[in-house]
Formats: structure tokens, sequence, C-alpha cells
């Protein structure tokens, strides 16, 4: 009786361990990350079940997050067709300047249907302690509505100040909407969240996080970091709301954080109000409509400044994974230089291939990452991609000054990318995250000396003896890189 008993398990057994091996083969979009989950789940079957039911579904295939702001699919339709026509005039007035450019304007207008749009204001903020006073005096500033979203907000000194402006607008009548990641800001869930919903701000978590073992709801973060304020001014970046982002002597931080955010003046700022939108309506539950306060009308706004801005996003509420692409045609686009700075480098193949590519295309291409790392495995698996990096001629530098924070990249001086989304698996295929892609020389000019400046605090990897390192240690990066895409 007892050994039929153990056939019977045995067979149930197999059963759910090929079941979900063939979920994993037609769930899953990446080759390696198929291959990982499919050898955890043979090798380690109840570690493996668990660890892909909680890491490994694709939201995305599944449609479980909708970001549909207009429920009349005629007027969708409408709105897709003016948005591709405006992007067609902005591009055909500029088209000297664009022309290069042309596939990567495109691609992103048809699939985020995010306008390229001119006469925007940019200003580069350097690190916390140039962002939060700027932030504090345009949130004073408000007049009908103030949209702050962020993956993570602490309750600190930094983020009672932000908190304390916000309170008093919403009693001066501001409509204040605020939405938090549970998991990155669950500093403020009891007291600093209750104290913004007492004083009038409407306030919810971004997919409430009941148990921490519920990891797929952890695991599909919001990672974007957004301030919208009346329509026509907007912050973005990879600045977050804590103490530890402001290098202030004050604060007492251990480590010097280096970091940059963006704020964006003029029509650049409607498509992350559409984020906004969509975001608040799903984790509100409200159908909160596009209105002329939300998007201020073309012909009540003076032109603002000279500067072409268009916004991409995605994440498991997107049809594809339009942060990737925009990244690899960037690369592909880069003809001389690409700069790029990058706190987390496990790119996977597509990326790396690109930029072997581009450097053995006679491309200079340049990557700053950290030198002090917040995770030792991460650290590992990032290094395992460099051999084939240095081999093409990439030159790696490593942040020694502090922890380098920011995401940004810039291709010959043309072409400026700053936002929200690491160098990543999990910015690519996991997590809600925004770029801006900023077509100005100017500014490009500005974050390429911003870029020259901390790579003289950076030590770069000799090639030589990089390959020369302890087998041992060539190892353990190897075996990390196994498990990459997974982190």
């Amino acid at each position: 009786m007892a050994s039929w008993f153990l056939i019977l398990i045995e067979a149930v057994y197999l059963v759910v361990v090929l079941l979900v091996c063939m979920r994993i083969i037609f769930d899953t979009r990446s080759f390696s990350k198929t291959l990982a989950y499919l050898l955890l789940v043979i090798l380690v079957p109840l570690f493996g079940i668990i660890f892909y039911f909680s890491f490994g579904v694709n939201y995305r295939k599944r449609k479980i997050y909708t970001k549909k702001l207009f429920h009349d699919d005629a007027l969708a339709v409408k709105v897709k067709n003016e948005i591709l026509h405006f992007s067609q005039d902005t591009y055909k007035d500029a088209a000297a300047f664009l022309e290069a450019k042309r596939k990567l304007i495109f691609m992103v207008t048809h699939e985020n249907l995010s306008a390229l749009t001119p006469n925007n204001r940019v200003k580069i903020l350097q690190n916390g302690e140039n962002k939060f006073p700027e932030v504090l005096k345009a949130l004073k500033e408000a007049k009908n509505h103030i949209h702050i979203e962020y993956y993570i907000f602490e309750d600190d000194e930094t983020g009672r100040a932000v908190e304390e402006v916000l309170i008093e607008k919403a009693r001066e009548g501001v409509d204040v909407r605020f939405i938090y990641d549970d998991f990155g800001s669950r500093s403020i869930r009891r007291k600093m969240s209750k104290r913004l919903r007492n004083a009038g701000v409407k306030i919810y978590p971004f997919r409430r996080v009941i148990f921490f073992l519920f990891a797929n709801r952890i695991n599909y973060r919001n990672h974007r970091k957004i301030i919208v304020i009346d329509g026509h001014k907007a912050f973005v970046g990879g600045i977050n709301v804590s103490n530890k982002y402001v290098n202030d002597p004050r604060l007492d931080n251990a480590v010097f954080w280096r970091d940059t955010h963006l704020m964006i003046e003029g029509q650049g700022v409607y498509y992350l109000q559409y984020l906004f939108l969509c975001d608040w309506n799903f984790c509100a539950a409200e159908n909160l409509a596009p209105n002329k306060d939300f998007f201020p009308p073309q012909s009540s706004e003076p032109i603002i400044g000279d500067k072409m801005v268009q916004i991409v996003a995605s994440g498991p509420d997107s049809e594809a994974p339009s942060v990737l692409y925009a990244m690899i045609q960037i690369i592909n686009l880069a003809k001389e230089e690409l700069l790029i700075t990058t706190p987390y480098f496990i790119p996977g193949e597509s990326i790396i291939d690109a930029l072997i590519i581009a450097a053995m295309g006679g491309v200079s291409v340049k990557l700053l990452v950290p030198g002090i790392s917040d995770s030792k495995l991460v650290n590992a698996a990032a290094r395992s991609y460099y051999d084939d990096l240095l081999r093409a001629g990439v030159k790696i530098y490593c942040y020694q000054k502090g922890f380098v924070h920011a995401k940004t990249m810039i291709a010959d001086g043309k072409i400026s990318v700053v936002g929200t989304a690491n160098m990543d698996y999990r910015s690519f295929d996991l997590n809600f995250e925004v770029n801006a892609i900023v077509y100005d020389e100017e500014i490009a000019t500005q974050l390429r000396n911003d870029f020259l400046v901390d790579i003289s605090h950076a030590a770069l990897i000799d090639p030589e003896m990089w390959f020369a390192r302890p087998f041992v240690k060539q190892l353990m990066e190897k075996t990390a890189r196994l498990v990459s895409p997974l982190l």
C-alpha cells in the first residue's frame, strides 16, 4: 500500500514539474530566462516552482495590468492619429537635425504613442541637493493640481519637507494625487500616508503588498519617479525622495550619492501626465479622464524653450519592452561616441551585442558603473559581462567617489537619455519605467561634461589586469551570470 502511495506521489510530482516547465516555455519571452527557470525547476523542483510563480509569471503577456485612458474606442483612434500627425509635423519642421534619428522617433511614437514635442525648456538637476530646492519651489507654485509618483519616498527630513508642501497645497484647494510603490516606500505606509490622507491628499499605493512572500506583487514594481504640476512642469529621473540622495553634511550620509534628474516645461510634460493618469486609474480604481487642466491647450501656452523631448515608457502594462528597444536603437544610431552611466548592469545579449558592434565599428563607447555596489551578487553578475566588452574596445570606468545611481546615455553629443531605467533585466522586463529622450546638442553637451567629471573620479579597468584575475573570482562571476536573468 505504501509503495503504491509513493508511486502516486512521484507521478503527481512529475506531472506538476512537466506542467510548470511547459508553462515556462510558452510564457517566457527571453531564451536565457526560459533556460534559467527550467534549470531551476528541474534541479531544485520545490524551490524552483515557488520561485517561478513568485517572480517569473509574464504579466505583460497575461494582461494583468492595463493601461487604457480612453475608454471610447473612436476617441482613442482619433487621439492616436493626432499624436502621429503631431510627431510627423514636428519632425518635418526640424528634419535637418532629426533626419538620422527618424527610426528612433517613429518607433517610440508608434510603440508608446508618445509624440515628439518641440518648444520645451529642459534643466539638468545633478544630485538631490540641486533637485529638491527646484521641486519644493515648483510645488509651492502649483495652482490647479500636483501629481506625484515615486518608487522610494521615505519618512525622513527630505520626505517630510515635500510632505509639508503637499499638505499646504491640498489645504489651499489644489488637487494633490500621490502614488507610492508599496514596497519601495514602505516607510511611509503607516504614519506619513495617514497624515497626507487626513490633510486632503489623495494617496494610494501601487499594488499593495500584503505579505512579503507575495513576491509577484513585489517583483512588478513601479520604479517611476514622476512629478507633474499643473500640466506644464514636470520632473523625471533617477533621484528618489530620501535623505540618502542629498549630499548634505547635516544629514550625515555615509556615501556620496551621484544622480541625475530633469525638470521639463512644455509639451514634453503631456506624456508624463498621461502615464500618471493611467497609473492612477489602475491603483485608485478610478476613471479619471483627460481634460484641459491636465493637458493645457497649446494656444494658451507661449513658446517656453527650444528643446525637443520625447518620453519612452514600458512595464507589464505595455505591449513591448519599449525602453529596451529605444536603448538599442540609440546605440545603433551612434557614429562617433556613446557615453553610458548605469548603477546596475545586467544587460542581456541584445544590449551586449549592440555595444560590441558599436565599439568594433569605431564608436568610442564608455561605460560608467559603480565601484561601490549595494549588491555583491548583482555586481558579480555585472562583471561577468565585462570580458566581451573589453575585448571589443569598450572602456569601463568604476566610480570611486561614492555610489553612482544616475541612468543616462549620450550619443554623438546630440541625443540624451535621462530616466529611471537601469540597464538590466528588471528594468527591461519587470518594472514600470520611464525615460526622457532629449534631442538637443546643448543638453547633450552638459551631460557629456558631467560624464567627463564623473570618470575623473573613476578607475578605468585595465584589460590585461582584468583578464589576469584569479580563476576563482572569474568562476564566481560566471556562476552569478547564470542567475542574472532572475536578479
